[in-house]
């Protein structure tokens, strides 16, 4: 099966460290990193979509981030 995630967050080091984390446990980048500038908190948000080939089935109570 085909899993996907959006990973999203703050435009800092702990995000990059996200995405990066999940590069390592077998996710691979989709697409272009979207930015949007969130003006009531006066911060950049980030987002990246990743995917992951995995064994069995899927299911709407699966834990995405512990595949």
């Amino acid at each position: 099966m085909k899993l996907y995630r959006l990973i999203t967050g703050t435009d800092d080091s702990a995000f990059c460290h996200r995405v990066t984390q999940a590069l390592n446990d077998g996710w691979a980048l989709h697409g272009s990193p979207s930015i949007s500038f969130d003006t009531a908190k006066g911060t950049t948000i980030c987002g990246q979509a990743v995917v992951k080939e995995a064994e069995g089935t899927y299911s709407p109570d699966m834990k995405l981030g512990e595949q």
